[in-house]
């Protein structure tokens, strides 16, 4: 069974910068698309950065030019470099693949990142 593992969620504070790893711990057939998605509390999960198996990346609104996102498909990892976080970045960060082949999509454990001075 596929898992993602993911690593680098923390305090930091507003200004400052971390960087999220996310592994898959097998090979993951036909990844069409990996991704970060984000939870505050009270609020729906949404998508935070995107990337294709092409190589071509999308961004909430929010985030544009502050976070980037790296991936690799044939690896299974996808990391994401968040800067100029502010508090409103606080959350839980999911990784997340999506494959044309079942079970179609995996999903991380979730890491905490805090945003606070």
């Amino acid at each position: 069974q596929v898992q993602l593992v993911e690593s680098g969620g923390g305090l930091v504070q507003p200004g400052g910068s971390l960087r999220l790893s996310c592994a898959a711990s097998q090979r993951i057939f036909g990844i069409a698309v990996m991704g970060w998605y984000r939870q505050a509390p009270g609020k729906e999960r949404e998508l935070v950065a995107a990337i294709t198996g092409g190589g071509i990346p999308d961004y909430a609104d929010s985030v544009k030019g502050r976070f980037t996102i790296f991936g690799d498909k044939a690896k299974g990892t996808v990391d994401l470099q968040m800067n100029s976080l502010q508090p409103g970045d606080t959350a839980v960060y999911y990784c997340n693949v999506r494959s044309l082949l079942s079970p179609y999509h995996y999903w991380g454990q979730g890491t905490q990142v805090t945003v606070s001075s």
